[in-house]
């Protein structure tokens, strides 16, 4: 104990203050998850709950997607990607890097940083970094496509304000499995928000807008502005096409995959 009080006082001021300062940081940041976290809400599997469902997706206009072979689009300023949905290709650009790889085959692409071709260890990384980009990207595109994918559980929640909303579970599928989310309608029964329970985000119940509706020439739907507290998700330079070919001009940027 003796030698436990000496060290104390070898501490400066000035090291105890910043490691006060600190620890007071971390007690609020904690109260205040949990203060402004919220439960995730209990519902009902069953037909109400897939007509609600169904309902939801028609908003994304889903024969439109259908005929959807290649889509583009700009996600937050920050990444760019073109998805061949016919043979599943992605391209995805960010931070200087380029990828071009198969959806379903982890080794199966090319990786690029400012024009050379990466060979070494760190392909694989960025490989697995594209596929990341493009399973988040894709979901903020139209993640109403995704509401009766395999391991998808959906139930019908009475909402406090009244009136009724979508959980969707999602079990397996993507790369943060076990997320939830909860759908809210407006007046119209049109997708307005969803508040969020996923793992990279510590508080639970965050909500997101969806806002900005835009109809592409094949005649799919997407939002186009998502408004997280303070902070607006945007995508922009959407477009899609009923061919890849379509889409870039007749030109085919994955003809170096094969």
């Amino acid at each position: 104990m003796n030698r436990c009080w000496k060290l104390a006082r070898t501490v400066p001021r000035w090291l105890k203050y910043v490691l006060f300062t600190i620890g007071a940081l971390v007690t609020l940041v904690w109260m205040m998850f949990r203060v402004l976290s919220e439960p995730r809400p209990r519902g009902t599997a069953g037909p109400e709950a897939e007509e609600l469902a169904r309902s939801l997706e028609a908003w994304s206009y889903p024969e439109g997607w259908q005929t959807t072979g290649a889509v583009k689009w700009t996600f937050a300023g920050r990444h760019q990607l073109l998805w061949d949905r016919y043979r599943q290709l992605i391209s995805v650009r960010f931070d200087g890097v380029h990828v071009l790889r198969h959806l379903h085959t982890a080794t199966g692409g090319r990786v690029f940083r400012r024009g050379r071709e990466i060979l070494g260890p760190e392909r694989g990384a960025l490989l697995d970094k594209a596929y990341a980009i493009w399973a988040n990207d894709s979901f903020w595109l139209n993640p109403l496509e995704k509401l009766f994918d395999d391991g998808v559980v959906r139930q019908r929640v009475a909402l406090p304000e009244g009136g009724y909303g979508l959980l969707v579970t999602y079990r397996s599928g993507g790369v943060t499995p076990g997320d939830a989310y909860l759908w809210l309608t407006d007046e119209r029964g049109a997708p307005r928000a969803f508040k969020m329970w996923v793992s990279v985000i510590p508080i639970g119940g965050l909500e997101a807008s969806w806002e900005g509706w835009k109809t592409l020439a094949t005649g799919a739907r997407v939002s186009t502005v998502h408004r997280v507290g303070f902070k607006a998700v945007e995508l922009t330079q959407i477009a899609a096409a009923r061919s890849l070919l379509d889409l870039t001009g007749g030109e085919d940027p994955f003809a170096v995959l094969f």
